[in-house]
């Protein structure tokens, strides 16, 4: 039997899987369905940099197992409609015990909205912007060994120049993971064959001309 490596365990159809995905139930067909998979879903790119941030200080599992209600409370990440929540949506959603309370968060995920919409209007999507700072996977070490890179610092400082808030460099770069800009499944993880031919098969989306 071939050894598994220290950064992977079996999962329960016997291959092997990144280590953290062992950690909570929830973890595992997120890992395998989802976490590194490439998006171009502007509302998908922009649900999860809110989560990110809310995750901020505390751990995914957290904000997995809470997703949903995130999802009805921020009616469905849609980004026009949450641009025009008020400061009466902030205390609805500070009395929401499903999600997490916390008014610097949540009155970011409102102002990124705007800025989402302002971002849309230059770029035509945030996935043209996004996908815009996809890495040279030559220049990406082993994986999971940063919770940053050049390219997450650089894309942070991007964003914080155009008002974003809670999108520090490590809220970035794990952002990044998830939606598939860069490929961190550990080395012999099964779902990195996966998400690698979901990557070259992706048509990464460029300025809308319209």
């Amino acid at each position: 039997m071939q050894a598994m490596s220290t950064t992977t365990l079996p999962g329960p159809d016997g291959q092997p899987r990144c280590r953290w995905c062992a950690s909570a139930p929830e973890f595992l067909p997120y890992h395998d369905t989802e976490w590194g998979f490439p998006v171009a879903d502007d509302r998908r790119l922009f649900e999860k940099l809110c989560l990110e941030g809310f995750q901020s200080g505390l751990s995914w599992r957290t904000i997995l197992a809470k997703r949903e209600n995130f999802r009805a409370a921020f009616r469905g990440f849609d980004i026009e409609r949450v641009a025009r929540f008020t400061a009466d949506d902030v205390e609805r959603l500070l009395q929401d015990a499903g999600i997490v309370r916390h008014r610097g968060k949540i009155e970011a995920a409102i102002h990124n909205a705007r800025c989402a919409q302002a971002l849309i209007a230059q770029e035509g999507s945030l996935a043209a912007f996004f996908w815009r700072h996809e890495p040279d996977p030559a220049t990406l070490g082993t994986p999971q060994t940063a919770s940053t890179s050049d390219t997450s610092v650089a894309l942070s400082k991007a964003l914080k120049k155009m008002g974003w808030k809670f999108v520090g460099p490590t809220t970035v770069f794990a952002f990044m993971q998830a939606m598939g800009l860069v490929n961190d499944h550990a080395e012999g993880c099964v779902v990195r064959a996966q998400a690698a031919r979901a990557r070259a098969a992706f048509a990464k989306p460029g300025r809308s001309l319209g």
